[in-house]
């Protein structure tokens, strides 16, 4: 899909223009800053009486046996869901604050997290455009 930016906001405001760069940036830094937030992620250790498994078991396995068997629990699989969770939450939030940020005609219309961000990649071109000039 194309988006004629010109049919969509038909102002030359290089004030508004500023401001609407501003915001765009402090959206996607807001989505890196979710995003980095909600990946990080704690290691069980050979042993560790929270990873639900006994040293003993782990002794004469290789290294990705023993990930492998760590990441079999029941425990390690609800904690690994919580996780992609709280990162897709994280994931679609930036996707909205975004999208508050762009015009469209109609302003309600539903976009693809592929066209808001075609949508802004053009806005953006845009307004550097109307800083340009």
């Amino acid at each position: 899909m194309v988006y004629d930016i010109d049919a969509i906001i038909p102002t030359q405001n290089a004030a508004l223009a500023r401001t609407t760069t501003a915001a765009v940036a402090m959206g996607m830094e807001a989505m890196n800053a979710a995003t980095t937030s909600v990946t990080t992620r704690r290691k069980a250790y050979m042993g560790d009486p929270a990873s639900g498994i006994q040293s003993s078991e782990l002794a004469g396995l290789s290294r990705e046996e023993r990930r492998r068997r760590r990441r079999a629990t029941q425990k390690y699989r609800t904690a690994h869901a919580t996780r992609e969770r709280i990162r897709v939450e994280a994931f679609n939030v930036a996707f909205s604050e975004l999208r508050k940020l762009l015009p469209t005609l109609p302003p309600d219309k539903k976009l693809s997290k592929i066209e808001i961000l075609k949508l802004a990649i053009c806005y953006i071109a845009y307004l550097n455009h109307v800083l340009e000039t």
